[in-house]
Order: C-alpha cells, then sequence, then structure tokens
C-alpha cells in the first residue's frame, strides 16, 4: 500500500488528538498500549471515571475479581497519555509491589514505591519534597501517606487512586484518624477511590465514602440521617439512589460471565500429628510468650513481635531455631553494652519476610534502650538460658511431622491435577526463609526433587542465580529485560516455573504481585491470620486466564485447638477455599483490615490457655462477624449500587463493540503511518501488524533491532505501541511536516478494506480541506478533526465520509503550488466548526446542570439540618407547656412557665439564625456555581493541516 505524507500526517494526528470525556475513543490510545485484555466492564468503568470533568472523583465498586486495578490502570494511563503526571497510587502496604508490577507491566508506566527508606535517601539526595512526582508514578501505604500528610497537600495531584477504599468508609467518625487526615490532605484532589466493599454495617458507611470523594455531594452527617434513615419509603429510596448514581459504579460478576470465564476452587486438607518433642517445643515457646515481662521484646513491639514468633512455631523448627538464636544475640549484647548493628524489626524480617509490611500496619515503633538494674542483668541472664534450651530443642528435631504431611498432600494433589486435566504445578506459601529452605532440603529428597525454584524477597541462592543468568542470555536485547535486577529475576524465576519448573517455593514477601495463571495447585504450608493475605495467595493463580479448576491444600495439627478453630474460621465464615469466586464480598468487608483481624486471632493465641478458653474465644468472635454481617444490609446494597443485568449487558455489548472498532483502527493507523515515516528501514508483514526493524533511523535513540508485533504474539517479540518512545518520535515527525498544496490521486483499488460507498466517484476529481480545531474549557482539552470535501461539479461529500480517502493508497502526488481551497469548503469546514462548538455546548450544559443539581442539594440537605432543630425546640415547647398546664402547685406552674419562655426564646433565636443560615448557604452555593461558570468558557484554535485537490481512480 504506497501512502503519502498526507496520509502519515492525518494518521498522526487523529492517533494524537485529544477526545472528549465521555467518548471510549479517549481511550483508544491506552488500549492499544496496554499489554492487557481489557473486558468491556473494565472499559465501561474506566469511561465513567472520567465521565465529568467537574466530577471530584467517582468510586468503582466491581465484585471482587473483576479486575479494579485493571480499571484504575486504564484512568491511570489515560492521564499520563494526556501529560498529567501527579499521579498517586495509595495503597495497602502488600500491595505495593502488586500495583507496581501490574502498571510497570501491563501499562509501561513508570513507578517509584515511596516509603520511609526511599524517602530519606530523597531528601539526603537533595529532592526538598519526595512526593512530587517527576517522571513515575507515586505508589505508597496508607501508614506512609498518612504520616506524610503536609507532604500531600503540597502537591497538586492530578489524580489519587485509592485501593481497598473501604478502610476509609468509617472516616465521619473523628476514631478512624487515617481516614480523617487523609481526606484533609487530598480535600483538593481529584480521586478514584477502589472497594468491592462500599457498604457492609451502616449507610453512614456510605456517607463517609462518598464525601471522602466530594464534600458537597451530601450535606452534613445530621441532615443524611435526618433524610436517608427510612429507606422503605420508596420516595427516599430512589432519591439516594439517584444521589449515589454519578459517583458510584459497579458490576457484578454474574453480570460479565460472557466476557469473563472463572474457573472453581477446590479444598484439600491434610491432618498431621507433631512428634511429642515438636509438642514440647510448642508448648514451652507458648509459655514462654506469655510471661508478664520480657527482656527480649520491647515493650512497644511485644504484641508484634509475639504474633511474629507464634507464626515461626507454627511453621517450623527450623523457623523457631533462628528466631530464638537472634533474641539470645541481643540479649547478650544488652548486657555487654553493645548496641546491635540492626533492629529487632530487621533482623526478624530474615525470618519472617513480610514483616516489614506487617510492622507498618501494627504501627509500633521500638523503645529507646534504658539502663539495665542488676535485677535486669539477672532476669536477662535467667531469660538467656531459657531461649537456648528452647533453642536446642528446635535444633535437636530434624524432621517435622508438617513437613512429611506436605509429600503426602502433593501427591494427593498431583492426582487431582492429572484428573481435572491441569499441569503438575504447584506453589507452596510459607511465611518463613528458614522454612522455604527446610523446604527445599525435604523435596530435594523427595520423588518431586527436579524443576524446584525458590522465590523470595532477596533470591541470593546459588539455584536462582544460574536460572537468572540464563534467562539474561536468552533474552540479551530484548524489551523483556528491563534493567531491573529485581524486576528481572521475578520474571526469571517465573518464566523457568512456567516453562520448566513443578514447584515453586515462595514466601510472602516474595510472591507478592506475581501472576501464575498456568499453575492451578496451591500449597498453604503456613496459613496466614489475615484472610485478606490468604485471597491474595490463591489470587496468584485463581485469576482471568486461569484454564482449569485451583485445588488448594491446607494443613491442620490434629494437637492444636487454636489452629484447627482458625481453619475452620476461614473456611467456613469466609469462604477462602471453595466455589467459584472464593472469598465473599460480604465477609471480606466486614473486617475492617486483615491486620485488625490477625490482632484477634493472635490475641487469643496469647490468652487462652485452655482447649475450652480457645473454644469460647472462637465462638465470640464468629458471633461478632456474622453480626457483622448484616442480610439486611447487603439486600439495600444490592437495590443501591447495582443496576439491572439488561441493561448492563446491553452497555458492556455497545461498549466492546466500540472499543474493539476504535482499537483495530488506530492500530492500522499506528502501523501505517510508521511504514511511511520509517521509509525502508524496517520490513513490514503483508498485514501491516508487525514489522522488522533493520535500521535506527534516530541514532540518539537507543532502539534495539528485532521484530516489532502490535499486538504482541511472540514472546521474543518487541511490543509496538503508540507510547513507545519509536513511535513518539515518528508522530511528532508527521505531525509537524509542512505539506505544500498537491493533487493526490488516490487508486480506489487499493483501500483496505474497500470502501463500497466510493465507487460512483471514481474518475472524478475535487478538493480537500483538512484541520485540526482545538477547544479548551472546563479544565480540559479536545481536538477534532474536520475534513471537508467536494467534487468538481460542486457536491460536497459528508465529513465522515471525506476522512475515508485515507483509507485509499495513492498512486500519484503532483505538486499544485497555486491551489487555493475552495470558498465552498471553508465555509463547509466553519459549519463543521459550528456543529462541534454547539455539541460541546450542549455536553458542558448538561453536566453544568448536574453539578448544580448536585450543589442544590447540598444546600438543601444543610436547610433541612437547620429546620430540624426548629422543629426539635416545637416539640419540646409543646411539651412544656403540657406540662405547665398539668402542674399542680403554684411553684410547678411558675417553673414550668420559665422553662417555656427559655425554649420560645431559643426557638425564636434560632429561626432568625435559620434565615441568616440559609442564605450563608446560598451565598456558598452561588460561590461554587460561579467557579463552575468560569470552567465553561470556551478558548478556540484551529490549524490548517492541508489543502489539496483530489482524484479517484
Amino acid at each position: 500500500m504506497t501512502l503519502t505524507d498526507f496520509h502519515s500526517a492525518f494518521f498522526a494526528h487523529e492517533l494524537t488528538k485529544r477526545c472528549p470525556s465521555d467518548s471510549i475513543e479517549k481511550f483508544a490510545g491506552a488500549l492499544v498500549d496496554a499489554q492487557v485484555t481489557l473486558h468491556p466492564h473494565q472499559v465501561e468503568a474506566a469511561l465513567f471515571a472520567f465521565r465529568s470533568p467537574l466530577s471530584r472523583g467517582a468510586m468503582l465498586a466491581d465484585e471482587v475479581g473483576l479486575g479494579k486495578t485493571i480499571e484504575a490502570g486504564l484512568v491511570i494511563s489515560q492521564k499520563w497519555a494526556e501529560r498529567r503526571r501527579k499521579l498517586l497510587v495509595i495503597t495497602p502496604s502488600n500491595l505495593r509491589k502488586q500495583w507496581h508490577q501490574e502498571l510497570q507491566e501491563k501499562f509501561f508506566l513508570p513507578c517509584r514505591i515511596l516509603e520511609a527508606k526511599s524517602y530519606k535517601a530523597a531528601i539526603k539526595s537533595g529532592t526538598p519534597s519526595p512526593f512530587e512526582p517527576t517522571d513515575a508514578v507515586v505508589i505508597c501505604s496508607y501508614q506512609f501517606a498518612k504520616a506524610k500528610a503536609a507532604d500531600l497537600t503540597a502537591v497538586p495531584w492530578d489524580l489519587v487512586v485509592i485501593d481497598e477504599a473501604h478502610r476509609l468508609r468509617n472516616v465521619y467518625k473523628p476514631s478512624n484518624v487515617i481516614a480523617n487526615v487523609l481526606k484533609n490532605a487530598l480535600v483538593a484532589a481529584p480521586k478514584l477511590l477502589l472497594t468491592a466493599t462500599p457498604l457492609q454495617n451502616s449507610l453512614l458507611e456510605l456517607f463517609g465514602l462518598v464525601s471522602f470523594i466530594d464534600e458537597h455531594a451530601f450535606g452534613d452527617l445530621k441532615s443524611f440521617r435526618e433524610q436517608f434513615a427510612n429507606l422503605s419509603e420508596e420516595e427516599v429510596f430512589e432519591a439516594l439512589k439517584a444521589r449515589l448514581r454519578p459517583i458510584c459504579h459497579r458490576s457484578l460478576r454474574r453480570q460479565v460471565v460472557e466476557y469473563v470465564p472463572f474457573t472453581k476452587r477446590h479444598a484439600m486438607v491434610e491432618e498431621f500429628t507433631p512428634a511429642d518433642n515438636e509438642d514440647l517445643l510448642y508448648n514451652e515457646v507458648s509459655a514462654y510468650l506469655r510471661r508478664d515481662n520480657l527482656q527480649a521484646l520491647p515493650a512497644s513491639q511485644r504484641s508484634l513481635m509475639t504474633m511474629v514468633l507464634r507464626k515461626l512455631l507454627a511453621s517450623s523448627t527450623f523457623a523457631i531455631a533462628g528466631a530464638l538464636d537472634t533474641l539470645i544475640v541481643r540479649l547478650k549484647g544488652k548486657v555487654a553494652k553493645k548496641p546491635p548493628a540492626k533492629s529487632l524489626e530487621e533482623e526478624m524480617e530474615e525470618e519472617y519476610e513480610s514483616l516489614d509490611e506487617t510492622a507498618e500496619e501494627w504501627g509500633d515503633e521500638e523503645d529507646d534502650d534504658a539502663p539495665l538494674s542488676e535485677s535486669d542483668r539477672a532476669a536477662i541472664d535467667q531469660e538467656v538460658r531459657d531461649l537456648e534450651g528452647f533453642r536446642d530443642l528446635a535444633l535437636n528435631i530434624t524432621q517435622n511431622a508438617k513437613g512429611l504431611a506436605l509429600l503426602t498432600a502433593l501427591g494427593k494433589a498431583f492426582e487431582e491435577a492429572d484428573r481435572l486435566g491441569a499441569a503438575r504445578k504447584a506453589i507452596i506459601f510459607t511465611e518463613s526463609r528458614k522454612t522455604q529452605d527446610y523446604l527445599l532440603r525435604l523435596l530435594g529428597n523427595s520423588p518431586y526433587r527436579d524443576g524446584i525454584v525458590l522465590f523470595n524477597g532477596s533470591n541470593a541462592d546459588n539455584g536462582s542465580k544460574a536460572i537468572y543468568t540464563e534467562w539474561v542470555k536468552k533474552h540479551a536485547g530484548t524489551e523483556k529485560i528491563s534493567g531491573s535486577r529485581t524486576a528481572d529475576m521475578r520474571s526469571a524465576l517465573v518464566e523457568y516455573f512456567r516453562d520448566e519448573g513443578s514447584i515453586m517455593i515462595a514466601t510472602e514477601a516474595g510472591a507478592e504481585g506475581i501472576n501464575l495463571q498456568f499453575c492451578s495447585l496451591v500449597v498453604n504450608y503456613d496459613l496466614p491470620w489475615n484472610p485478606q493475605r490468604i485471597e491474595q495467595r490463591i489470587g496468584r493463580c485463581h485469576r482471568y486466564g486461569q484454564k482449569f479448576d485451583v485445588v488448594v491444600v491446607n494443613f491442620i495439627n490434629l494437637n492444636n485447638e487454636a489452629d484447627r478453630r482458625v481453619f475452620e474460621l476461614l473456611d467456613e465464615k469466609f469462604k477462602l477455599f471453595e466455589g467459584v469466586f472464593g472469598a465473599s464480598d460480604e465477609v471480606l468487608g466486614a473486617i475492617e483490615s486483615g491486620v485488625d483481624f490477625e490482632k484477634r486471632i493472635a490475641g487469643i493465641y496469647q490468652g487462652c490457655r485452655t482447649a475450652q478458653e480457645i473454644s469460647d474465644s472462637f465462638v465470640h468472635l464468629q458471633r461478632e462477624l456474622t453480626s457483622q454481617i448484616n442480610d439486611a444490609m447487603t439486600k439495600t446494597r444490592r437495590q443501591l449500587l447495582e443496576n439491572f443485568d439488561d441493561e448492563v449487558h446491553e452497555k458492556l455489548r455497545i461498549s466492546k463493540n466500540e472499543s474493539d472498532g476504535y482499537q483495530t483502527r488506530y492500530e492500522r493507523m499506528l502501523m501505517r503511518m510508521t511504514r511511511h515515516e520509517l521509509n525502508g528501514h524496517a520490513k513490514f508483514d503483508a498485514d501491516d501488524t508487525a514489522f522488522n526493524l533493520c535500521a535506527n533511523p534516530f541514532p540518539d535513540l537507543q532502539m534495539p533491532m528485532g521484530r516489532y508485533e502490535l499486538p504482541r504474539r511472540s514472546g521474543e517479540s518487541h511490543l509496538y505501541r503508540i507510547g513507545h518512545s519509536l513511535a513518539q518520535r515518528l508522530l511528532h515527525q508527521a505531525r509537524e511536516k509542512v505539506l505544500p498544496p498537491a493533487e493526490i490521486v488516490f487508486d480506489y483499488a487499493g483501500a483496505l478494506p474497500r470502501v463500497a460507498a466510493f465507487q460512483p466517484y471514481r474518475n472524478l476529481s475535487g478538493e480537500l480541506l483538512v484541520q485540526r480545531l482545538s477547544i479548551e474549557s472546563m479544565d480540559q482539552g479536545e481536538d477534532h478533526m474536520m475534513v471537508a470535501a467536494i467534487t468538481d461539479e460542486g457536491t460536497i461529500l459528508a465529513a465522515d465520509f471525506a476522512c475515508k480517502f485515507f483509507l485509499m493508497a495513492a498512486s500519484e502526488v503532483i505538486d499544485r503550488p497555486e491551489f487555493t481551497p475552495d470558498a465552498r469548503l471553508v465555509a463547509e469546514i466553519e459549519r463543521q466548526q459550528s456543529d462541534i462548538r454547539r455539541t460541546i455546548s450542549e455536553r458542558n450544559g448538561k453536566l453544568f446542570e448536574e453539578e448544580a443539581s448536585k450543589l442544590d442539594g447540598w444546600a438543601d440537605d444543610l436547610k433541612v439540618g437547620l429546620e430540624r432543630e426548629i422543629r426539635d425546640l416545637d416539640r419540646q415547647l409543646k411539651e412544656a407547656k403540657r406540662a405547665a398546664s398539668a402542674a399542680l402547685t403554684l411553684e410547678e406552674k411558675l417553673a414550668g412557665q420559665r422553662q417555656v419562655r427559655t425554649l420560645e426564646s431559643l426557638r425564636n433565636a434560632k429561626r432568625k439564625s435559620l434565615f441568616a443560615a440559609q442564605d450563608e448557604i446560598e451565598a456558598r452555593r452561588d460561590s461554587l456555581i460561579r467557579k463552575v461558570e468560569g470552567k465553561l468558557e470556551q478558548t478556540v484554535s484551529q490549524r490548517t493541516i492541508f489543502s489539496a485537490r483530489w482524484r479517484l481512480i
């Protein structure tokens, strides 16, 4: 296909134009760039988030498993493409790496995780504001964002995405410190909240989340209670639903199964009975951890470290032995006045790898060391002797009953995988690095010895290094090598596990954010107490793209009542291990956070000594959970937040058709523009979906040679996309060309696809004018390509028809320096401009009306609150008069009259203040509306791309 500079310029302007906020075309570039299969409900959710430029944000509340991260990634990607680079993601600490990987691998967005260490390093290097983003999306945890609230306030964010946003739903309570601090810090920022459970136990939670996004969506808490307390009245219910509709979007799994197939989960339980020496060790260390005064554990970190030691104790004798040794060395150093090189938290992290994230959420800080008294020294000496005894006992245990149970369980699980038709691949999760080493030795002497790969936070073992070295050789010169050794090591280990391995032994921290759809067997060697962590573990395999049912293996210690009850609670109440979707939204959302639940479990282990005490405590905990999971509230949430299936299905069908059409068109334009601009530097496939770059046209760009594909179909090719540095340079080159008037001879036979409507115009000629109209309004811009064409006989061609000239090749281009466009072409361009501006004005008018209506509702809410106070005083006054009339003695009558006069005075004062307050509310409303009106003004600019004569042969 022979293209011209005119084709290339037209394509470049089409590919880079800014689109209206309510058009799926807006996302076409991001859809082409994303290395992920986007489903229509995700595109629809992202479009909802962009719907009105006047809004302060949105809440995406899709059910678990529908890809809210992808929806937010699409929104972030679009902001990035618009050069709006002040982007922040706030997420639970254990999801930071997952966000980092998803945004980098699926959307090619540069990211950086900001935490205490990197923040201090940035300050030390001379960066005054580490939160001020320059070249990357910033990711941080809730706790860190709260600690650095002043920094957040100082940045004029383009978008703040908040994951697991149900943590903020009690922001209306002053006791929820993190939520209130973040709300105040981010009040001016546009926000995107992600949560599967926006409403759990009370309508006030919904008020809290909505007010976090936009404090003018509802009035105050009192007026919200007053208006929406009785949802049984249909009018009240519909009013609330209407107020929520512009701000909250929710899709259900049953509504999208046509596009997103789900497999099931199957649970397997392997029971084991520890040997006598294992039980002795468990009981001795448990008793030690219950002592009132422990020198080895700082008082402020005792609850956290006790939990860690209990988890290591349950993991393996090897794990607890290492931890006990750490405590012994530190206590001896304390007596010798030798300050440790590392904090206890840092040292224990070598045993329990996710400790840094757990500690951040538990929020403890280590105490300064106080001077030791003689009694302290004696206590330490005794504690050291006790710890050495526990450690020696642990070291003498060379085989663990749970380890032997693992070998049995793997045999059963692999048989089940065979039955299901899945690959014999298993991921084994442990919370301890020492246990990981033990399992490697254990499996290395078993029939499962071949194809074992370790996965943890450092991957410093020889096996991982060898896998990494081979991977680097294999992918040398390709985009697969990112330059970050940590990221590349993770990619190498996952690829090895997928292609050659059979068992991956992973720690908690090491496995965050990896996707293992090719593996369908999850083994919880150590079971976390945090149900959200368990769901994330299983979700590594049980996710979109998994073709087989997933088998989940757990272990139960028959001698440990607490372990049994924890498993029962996670299985029966949280429904983590069975079914199609795993943990239900209702239950996972019922707990304020997994960490709080983890603390409750830790408290039971620490405080209960007998089986009966343990049983009673778990019964009480389960009863609390049951009361939190309120059926009536679940029904209310469904009615309030969910749309009818038929309505959703129709919307998704349209969304899919539109997004697929735009994506195909954009890919085709991008590849055709690239073919022309590379001008012999590459060899293209016949279907224009791939090319081999033979020479670098831009010496200043580091451009690897080889095969580029769009979309990428082979693992060794480079993914070509609009955001690629080569594409960006070519787009700029094509856009900036000066195109003098010419005659373009279009070849009807060269149209791909054939445009049958051009058949009557063969052997005709005429004129063509292409302009770009740019309009700035409502703090955003949009561009429109205006194409006017006329035949020499004077027939004006429809604008959408005229655009299709560029689907045809050109057999010839002839310079026509004397050419001047016909006045009728100019008039047609002016008509198109007028239509575009009118359409934008009508759309902006609707958006303004919605914003004004919202502000009217806010003002009315506040007035309702004021009027309610007067009604309350009227009621009190009526009661006081009745009491005064019924009084028997003079003294009682006089006292009653005094109360009546006091209430009348108060009511009259309230009435006067009501009018003043209403005037103030109206003034505030008018001020807000004037600000909105200012954003509606349009700034218009026009640029002629080219004018030409055309001839069709």
